[in-house]
């Protein structure tokens, strides 16, 4: 089974690997030859730090790190002077990134970091391998990185309530009313929606396969409650077959709609997700799904199941509590042992209930039949 690579990343890997194996573009030879060797065994999965996933990295991941780490080589060139990445000290490091964080270090256009974790991990798991090989040498080098702080800052995201959701659907062209319904539906990742086929579906489209083969996690199957009428009924108007893909649009072309979509009907507000409505994409759609189904599921395993989540952070990542509230009430406390007993007795009182309304209504006639003979008696006698 081929998986789609809905970024085109491992041709752009491939073609940016062949243009320098010979050696990086603005980079020295030292640093070039390294990051060369890192990025082969980051390929192949070879010399991975301790504590880090085991196994070759993907061409997207690749990208990543390929970039990040000549950035940060070229930084440390340009600012501290240093030549090779491997010379960098522990002081020089703490600073840099602070400065990044702080705003004090801000990019060619002016602008600040957003993501200073993800630099921080990257230069990590950098570290970590160059232990790892010059071990192998006989070679013993210092962690410097022990004490950077790699917690992640939580970016900004669009957020949508359920109302403006349905309004984006109301006024979309059918075929991204239906992707928009889906992503909401499944909370489902760009690259899992991207290989999905009709024949994943079953149960007359209530249900969803997203194969281990396509997941970046694992495979799991799950039930489609918002969606399954339209998905469909999409089908059926698009001639779909069983191996056909669902949805072949690029995500660029996509993301370009639902910015315009969300611009036109939206407007150019910040969300409470702290970015534009006019910047909504596909990927913000996985974070409104979250935020929606985190009320409905009972259970926080069920619900790192039907996202694809290993660990709760995730839950908490993804929702932001955004649109949370305290629901809990004294109900909840109850025991379901003091439960039973409780509604024994509110059957109990129920009964009675019925008994003394029943005997209310006989007073009542009683009553109304007093009544009568006693007005019969007094007409008798004014005659």
């Amino acid at each position: 089974m081929v998986k789609i690579d809905p970024y085109n990343s491992k041709e752009i890997y491939e073609r940016w690997k062949e243009k320098n194996k010979l050696g990086i573009e603005g980079v020295n030879e030292f640093n070039s030859n390294l990051i060369l060797s890192y990025l082969n065994d980051m390929e192949i999965g070879q010399n991975i730090g301790n504590g880090s996933r085991k196994g070759s990295r993907s061409p997207i991941r690749l990208m990543t790190l390929k970039n990040r780490v000549i950035f940060l080589v070229r930084k440390f060139q340009e600012i501290y002077r240093i030549d090779k990445i491997t010379d960098v000290k522990e002081e020089n490091l703490y600073s840099f990134f602070s400065d990044m964080r702080s705003g004090k270090l801000t990019k060619e256009d002016g602008g600040v970091y957003k993501s200073v974790s993800d630099y921080v991990k990257v230069f990590k798991a950098f570290w970590h391998w160059h232990q790892k090989v010059s071990r192998k040498s006989k070679i013993t080098i210092e962690d410097i990185t022990i004490d950077l702080d790699s917690k992640a800052e939580k970016g900004g995201w669009v957020h949508l309530s359920e109302e403006q959701i349905e309004k984006l659907c109301d006024n979309a062209k059918f075929e991204y009313k239906v992707l928009m319904k889906f992503m909401l539906d499944s909370g489902i990742r760009v690259t899992e929606l991207k290989n999905i086929k009709v024949s994943d579906f079953s149960d007359d489209f209530r249900k969803l396969d997203i194969r281990q083969e396509t997941s970046k996690t694992f495979g799991r199957k799950i039930n489609l409650l918002l969606c399954p009428d339209l998905i469909k009924e999409y089908v059926r108007i698009k001639g779909l077959k069983q191996e056909d893909y669902l949805f072949q649009a690029h995500p660029n072309q996509i993301n370009r709609y639902l910015k315009n979509l969300a611009l036109r009907f939206l407007g150019d507000e910040v969300s409470q997700g702290k970015q534009k409505y006019s910047e909504l994409t596909m990927y913000d759609f996985r974070h409104n799904s979250a935020c929606y189904w985190v009320q409905k599921y009972k259970k926080e395993s069920d619900m790192k199941y039907r996202f694809g989540w290993k660990g709760s952070d995730k839950i908490y990542y993804y929702t932001d509590f955004i649109g949370m509230r305290d629901s809990i009430t004294s109900e909840d406390l109850v025991t379901n042992e003091s439960k039973t007993e409780i509604e024994q007795e509110q059957l109990s009182l129920r009964k009675e209930n019925e008994v003394l309304k029943n005997e209310m209504k006989s007073m009542k006639e009683q009553m109304n039949r007093i009544l009568e003979i006693t007005n019969k008696l007094h007409s008798k006698l004014a005659k």
